[in-house]
């Protein structure tokens, strides 16, 4: 069997942060890098780890972008990697004020991209990980165990569906192309 074109997907940032003004400078460079942000989430509180507090402060919030354009999933580690340098660039004494955690949504899945290794993860290239941490199922989505906590508890389960719905739509737009 032949291996059949793969679909695009649809490009998303979830975005730990404790600067509002560092949020909107990141979210400048990203839109810079791929294109425009056509949702913007309300932002939640990240209250299920104290881990990133010592380097960005408190309180710490939490917000999704996602982008216009459709992406190849096969360019998760250059978007990792240009968020990685989005991140350097908005850091100060060291210290990341935004921490972006790309990914992508397709009609099955979000797949985190990730610089770090832990057994369920893919190695994709360039020492960028695909973490595979939500599928839908039945008109919602469900963690795998190795989820993050804060994926995990469903607190975003309204984001990924509106996200899902824009995929959708873009997907169907294209076919009638």
């Amino acid at each position: 069997m032949k291996p059949e074109p793969v679909k695009p997907v649809k490009l998303f940032a979830g975005v730990l942060y404790s600067d509002a003004q560092r949020l909107e400078q990141a979210r400048k460079l990203c839109e810079e890098r791929f294109g425009p942000v056509d949702y913007v989430s309300e932002s939640f509180p990240f209250d299920v780890t104290d881990y990133y507090v010592p380097e960005m402060g408190a309180p710490i919030y939490r917000v999704f972008w996602s982008f216009t354009q459709l992406f190849p999933p096969e360019d998760l580690p250059q978007v990792k990697l240009a968020t990685n340098e989005i991140e350097d660039a908005l850091s100060e004494g060291g210290k990341r004020r935004v921490n972006l955690d790309p990914g992508y949504l397709d009609y099955d899945k979000v797949v985190l991209a990730s610089a770090k290794y832990n057994g369920q993860k893919i190695h994709l290239g360039h020492g960028i990980y695909a973490d595979l941490t939500l599928h839908y199922e039945k008109g919602r989505f469900s963690p795998y165990p190795w989820t993050f906590p804060d994926f995990k508890s469903g607190r975003y389960e309204k984001v990924f569906l509106r996200i899902r719905e824009l995929y959708k739509r873009q997907m169907r737009d294209r076919a009638s192309q």
